[in-house]
């Protein structure tokens, strides 16, 4: 995927020193670990003009396709960013905003006092999301899945059904790549260590592989994902002890015999903590997050 995205947090507080940005940095490790590269991050005081600066500057003069805002979007009197978000953005995305509110009333009452929107500026859309790096984190999980196809689609020259197939079905990204771009993270001086899984369609079967049960040659596999466990899944790893960066991608769809099923890079302090959260995370991806089918 590789999609650029900027990262946006509106707080007076955090803008001044007086308390610790955690949203802003919570919601950069979702998108990493979703596939997105983080090239832009800024942290500005509760202002209108100083928030419409940063939308028109990261769309505008960056150019880049997803910047969210993080914070300013209750019902303080300070809680502008709804408001210089729509002065900047030239279409309404309402859908969007709509579903993070419906999937915060599902964990409390209060998550219908959001007042986040969302929008498109040029080649840029642009995400209202709470302050809270809980709720922060929660609406952005709500909408994930959709948005590369909403960004896809906003990058095509023409226009696009949201039910059409996307295919070719995606490519597994570079390693090389990956590991330079963790390298390049806001934690990378704490990593050690980095480690990946490369999950590949094997002929033998997995009652073969496993319990030694003679079977059929395996032709191929149907591959797919609950895209927002894969995402809980990644969160959780970066929770885990000496964990500092965690990325993965899922391939999905009908694949062959030696295709990429897929890709995980866990980095952190020493070995066994890299070692245990890549396991850790393998094994959750595996067990909780993806469907199998093997064609014979």
């Amino acid at each position: 995927m590789n999609t650029a995205a900027a990262v946006i947090t509106v707080s007076d507080k955090a803008a001044c020193g007086q308390r610790e940005d955690t949203s802003g940095p919570a919601l950069c490790a979702l998108l990493r670990a979703q596939g997105f590269q983080i090239v832009y991050t800024a942290i500005v005081p509760d202002e209108p003009e100083q928030i419409k600066g940063q939308l028109v500057h990261c769309a505008d003069g960056r150019g880049i396709p997803l910047v969210l805002t993080t914070g300013g979007t209750g019902f303080s009197p300070r809680d502008v960013t709804p408001e210089a978000t729509r002065a900047v953005v030239e279409r309404e995305a309402p859908g969007i905003a709509e579903a993070m509110r419906a999937e915060s009333m599902k964990i409390t009452p209060r998550g219908c006092l959001s007042r986040g929107v969302a929008g498109i500026r040029g080649g840029s859309l642009i995400i209202n999301l709470p302050g809270s790096e809980k709720a922060a984190r929660e609406n952005l999980l709500a909408v994930l899945p959709a948005l590369q196809h909403g960004l896809d689609m906003l990058a095509s020259a023409g226009s696009a059904g949201c039910g059409a197939d996307l295919s070719p079905r995606p490519q597994a990204p570079s390693p090389d790549d990956w590991l330079k771009e963790a390298k390049r993270a806001p934690d990378a001086a704490k990593c050690g260590m980095y480690l990946f899984h490369n999950g590949v369609v094997r002929q033998t079967s997995r009652a073969e592989a496993r319990l030694g049960r003679p079977s059929a040659a395996v032709r191929g596999l149907r591959l797919s994902c609950d895209q927002r466990r894969v995402d809980a899944a990644a969160a959780a790893a970066r929770q885990l002890p000496g964990v500092y960066y965690v990325r993965v991608w899922i391939n999905e769809g009908e694949l062959a015999v030696g295709d990429d099923m897929m890709l995980v890079l866990v980095g952190g302090d020493i070995r066994p903590h890299v070692a245990a959260g890549l396991e850790t995370l393998v094994e959750r991806l595996k067990s909780q997050c993806v469907t199998e089918t093997e064609i014979f």
